[in-house]
């Protein structure tokens, strides 16, 4: 019965060295290693390491269940992972700092659970290292590849998912009524995408509360996304820039690489384009709204070297355009900015 109790223990201990930081180690390597590591037994709710304790040891969980999880600010929990039987629990904890790091976690046992841990209780690296030079070496060179094995694959991760980010990146941005680029794309990231010259074409279209007020705010709706159509047909078309949809009805286009005569042209085509939409019959024996607008475009660097005080004076002056009239197409020049 002995025997049994020793074989079996002896199994569960030899059974860690199937980790990842003894794979470069020879056959007597990995037996003084089973010296050096220790069996435990933890009960149901027993917490087997808590956030910001030292990495000194990882563990090879044989039976039972552990729960690793991260706790909020408001006191609420969010679970990471599970771990059954045969699973390694916290080899990177312990390979990002040679036993030197500390939890970013905590980790309960769901049920009572055996695991083997390196090292076991009563030994540290350090002591180790004092008997076993080599042997340590040798560890720690794993600890090294696997902290920079883990690094290449989230880089692989990153590239392969760049497709699945962009997509989430726009949604973040993207206007959900219309399908243009918000007001926010503009303030947090148009920076990086600026490219000399840069043509900025704002559009607001007169008399829309006319439209509004005769037929409610889903009539506005439809007739923004007829003109998010026609801003998005000028991208397409151009196959560059964005069409973009600052706030309510006040729309625009960003071209990259648009000198001032190609920027001039997409501005009247833009007007002309608007002023053929058909007309929307309304009610009460009221004339049909007939769509025009007010347009302001200009060029950065050229017309502003400032970016941001650039994009200020061409929205300020489509509402002075507007509100003079509108149905016109402006350049913007940064003297009327002030």
């Amino acid at each position: 019965m002995g025997n049994n109790v020793q074989q079996k223990e002896a199994l569960a201990l030899s059974s860690i060295l199937k980790a990842d930081l003894f794979s470069n180690l020879l056959p007597m390597e990995r037996h003084l290693v089973a010296n050096y590591t220790g069996t435990m037994l933890l009960r149901k709710g027993g917490i087997l390491f808590s956030r910001g304790k030292k990495a000194e040891c990882f563990y090879l969980l044989l039976e039972g269940q552990i729960r690793v999880y991260k706790t909020r600010e408001d006191e609420g929990e969010d679970e990471i992972a599970r771990f059954t039987s045969g699973d390694i629990i916290g080899d990177f904890d312990f390979s990002r700092g040679a036993g030197g790091a500390e939890y970013d976690a905590n980790a309960v046992a769901l049920e009572d659970s055996s695991l083997v841990m390196f090292p076991g209780l009563g030994f540290t690296l350090e002591s180790i290292a004092k008997e076993a030079p080599h042997v340590v070496s040798k560890i720690l060179l794993s600890c090294t590849a696997m902290v920079t094995g883990r690094i290449k694959s989230t880089r692989k991760l990153i590239v392969e998912s760049m497709s699945w980010v962009q997509d989430l990146h726009r949604k973040l941005h993207e206007d959900p009524g219309t399908g243009l680029w918000k007001r926010s794309f503009i303030d947090e990231d148009m920076k990086q995408f600026l490219e000399d010259p840069m043509a900025l074409i704002l559009l607001k279209p007169d008399r829309f509360k006319v439209l509004v007020d005769g037929l409610g705010h889903s009539a506005g709706d439809k007739a923004m996304i007829q003109i998010a159509t026609l801003l998005k047909n000028i991208t397409r078309r151009l196959g560059k820039g964005w069409a973009l949809r600052l706030k309510s009805n006040e729309t625009g286009l960003l071209i990259n690489k648009c000198d001032a005569s190609q920027a001039e042209a997409l501005a009247l085509s833009l007007s002309s384009s608007l002023a053929k939409l058909a007309p929307i019959p309304m009610e009460n024996g009221a004339d049909d709204f007939t769509f025009s607008g007010s347009v302001v475009w200009g060029i950065w660097p050229q017309d502003n070297s400032s970016w941001d005080s650039f994009f200020e004076g061409c929205y300020n002056l489509l509402l002075n355009t507007w509100k003079a009239g509108g149905n016109s197409v402006v350049r913007y020049k940064k003297e009327q900015s002030s």
